[in-house]
């Protein structure tokens, strides 16, 4: 749902046409979220944002990713149960979760549960798929005597 928003006017039209108002605040968490596809958690955004938005807290930040969230313009993952993380990125797809170094990465499968749709008689709203292994980088790297 979310796209690359060119500028602010597009943000703040599209954020408008969903029913929120467009604060800085909103529109910067919205960009942040658009630009850092590393699945961020609330204190990630919030030590990034609070440099250039010195008011900015951290309930300012929940409350308005559960905000995106409510209106389907961003996810929440919960790989772990110690953390959530957000995404823009709402077209069906899996994770991936590294032991090893923690990273998070879309990996894009074909599962009937991503989908919005049956199984077995009953209606999915909503689907997630979590994966955990070791990524490719990792495996590389101890392939290599600990060089990549």
């Amino acid at each position: 749902m979310v796209e690359k928003l060119a500028s602010i006017e597009n943000a703040k039209t599209f954020l408008n046409d969903v029913g929120i108002n467009p604060s800085y605040q909103r529109l910067r968490i919205l960009d942040y979220l658009i630009n850092n596809l590393c699945h961020p958690t609330v204190d990630m955004i919030y030590s990034e944002l609070i440099r250039e938005i010195p008011t900015l807290s951290k309930t300012t930040v929940y409350n308005t990713l559960n905000l995106f969230q409510k209106r389907g313009i961003i996810l929440g993952l919960t790989i772990d149960e110690s953390e959530v993380r957000y995404e823009s990125n709402v077209v069906p797809h899996a994770h991936f979760k590294c032991e090893r170094c923690g990273e998070i990465i879309d990996v894009h499968v074909c599962h009937p549960i991503l989908t919005k749709g049956f199984v077995n008689n009953h209606k999915i709203h909503e689907g997630h798929l979590y994966l955990k292994g070791v990524c490719k980088d990792c495996i590389n790297h101890d392939s290599n005597g600990g060089q990549k």
